[in-house]
């Protein structure tokens, strides 16, 4: 296979020439690490390479799932792997080696997937930007002076330069969806207890950290999903199980649906004028489509929303940090953690149990709140940031001041709010600012309906492709 046959498929385009003897998995992972090796000095996607494993892997004989012999990169949290470490981009984990596999890693290697890498991450997760001490920044392909958005920046730089058709990534705040909107990718967060955390995690920071992937395709995303969806044994709780294969919702939407279109972030702030562009031409696609298009938002309370997502998840990454430090070995301070982390952590210790129930219950109450706001509408669409990717050093990590680098955050992204609902939201390519920055447009449906996201995800794809546009840095 040649390099351009390569990059033309997506991972379900690859798996089938696999699966049809056409191509052997030796061929593809070769290409992949070829790709990682030429564009990684300059994008730093990749910060742990496991060539020698994946070789033994695709000459051994992989799985004939739907994704036989294609290459699949892990990101540095959550999803264990024997052969790697998992370190959260901390130097708490630095000697840390994983022993087992992650269900979702089970679930990847079944589907034929070959794991060949680890991808760069903030620490814990915690930015919408990928810049740690530990690795250095991911620098986006379209830019490199912008940043690849975070937490799950490295994976959605070596997917958006053509290296994989599509790589894990997690989201406990928008750290899937930040990311593809950054690097002009497909983002999906599915619905709260969808994807198992399992064994190692029955949830993360109370339910807002679900699992998926970035990719190219809304193919790719409908048939890893049907790959990994499901409940694990043991878990505290699950999604309502799909009506039908996700890869079936890829024939589009057959009804008109109530569409809720947002032209300001969730706090009443106005849309940077790409976003607002970016709205626009989304909105004018759906009308044609036939849905009926209106302009509304949840009218949830700010402050009360602000205060107790930050107090429940404040109190997760000091927990996140305090349980890496007992694992590891090694103690919590300023040679292990960053300034910012640090930080963060000691402010949360101070939280009680109570502070932390109450603000659970509170985000509960807001979550019945906007529940209702779905039995009128059927999907609601903002856009994932409220500007064009930032340049690299925006958010400094350096800086123990966490409150500012997070107010700083919080005023970038429109996606928190859907992790504490549980809700599915989908991240799409649909547009493209003056300076050729991706602006991602963002889809938000009911709990447990990912099935119209894919669907109306998959009409958007048809008529506004972005298969066309390609960065700078590409293949």
């Amino acid at each position: 296979m040649q390099v351009s046959e390569y990059l033309a498929q997506d991972g379900i385009g690859l798996g089938q020439l696999v699966n049809k003897g056409e191509v052997k998995a030796p061929e593809l992972l070769e290409i992949a690490i070829g790709l990682i090796e030429k564009h990684n000095p300059a994008l730093n996607g990749v910060v742990q390479k496991a060539y020698d494993m994946a070789r033994k892997a695709a000459e051994g004989g992989l799985p004939q799932g739907p994704f036989a012999g294609v290459p699949l990169l892990l990101k540095d949290i959550n999803a264990l792997c024997v052969g790697l470490s998992t370190r959260q981009a901390s130097r708490l984990f630095a000697d840390v080696v994983d022993d087992h596999d992650s269900e979702l890693t089970t679930r990847f290697k079944k589907a034929g997937f070959n794991i060949l890498a680890k991808t760069n991450a903030p620490e814990f997760g915690i930015l919408p930007t990928t810049e740690s001490l530990v690795y250095g920044p991911a620098r986006n392909p379209w830019n490199t002076d912008h940043s690849t958005g975070g937490s799950s920046g490295g994976s959605a730089a070596m997917v958006a330069a053509g290296c994989v058709p599509l790589a894990h990534a997690n989201d406990g705040g928008g750290s899937i969806r930040i990311p593809a909107s950054a690097c002009g990718l497909v983002g999906l967060k599915p619905t709260r207890g969808r994807i198992p955390l399992g064994p190692d995690l029955g949830d993360a920071l109370g339910g807002l950290v679900c699992d998926l992937v970035v990719s190219r395709t809304l193919r790719d995303t409908a048939h890893v999903l049907d790959a990994a969806a499901g409940p694990d044994i043991g878990d505290p709780y699950w999604a309502p199980p799909p009506s039908r294969p996700y890869v079936q919702a890829l024939e589009g939407v057959k009804r008109p649906l109530r569409v809720a279109v947002a032209r300001t972030d969730f706090m009443g702030n106005a849309l940077h004028p790409e976003c607002i562009a970016a709205i626009d031409k989304t909105a004018k696609a759906l009308e044609d489509m036939g849905h009926i298009i209106e302009d509304s938002v949840p009218a949830a309370p700010a402050e009360m929303v602000t205060h107790a997502f930050m107090t429940l998840w404040t109190a997760g990454m000091a927990a996140l940090a305090q349980g890496a430090a007992l694992m590891g070995g090694k103690i919590a301070g300023p040679d292990t953690l960053e300034p910012m982390t640090l930080a963060l952590v000691e402010h949360a210790s101070k939280t009680t149990a109570a502070d932390y129930i109450i603000a659970e219950v509170m985000l509960q109450r807001i979550s019945r709140f906007i529940a209702q706001f779905f039995e009128v509408y059927d999907v609601l669409v903002t856009t994932t940031l409220t500007r064009p990717p930032e340049r690299i050093g925006f958010f400094d990590v350096t800086s123990p001041d966490f409150a500012a680098t997070l107010t700083r955050a919080g005023d970038y992204i429109n996606t928190p709010v859907f992790n504490f609902t549980g809700q599915p939201a989908i991240s799409l390519p649909l547009h493209q600012s003056e300076a050729g920055l991706p602006v991602g447009v963002q889809i938000v449906g009911r709990f447990g309906d990912e099935d119209t996201l894919i669907g109306l995800g998959a009409d958007l794809e048809r008529a506004l492709p972005w298969a066309g546009r390609k960065p700078p840095i590409w293949g």
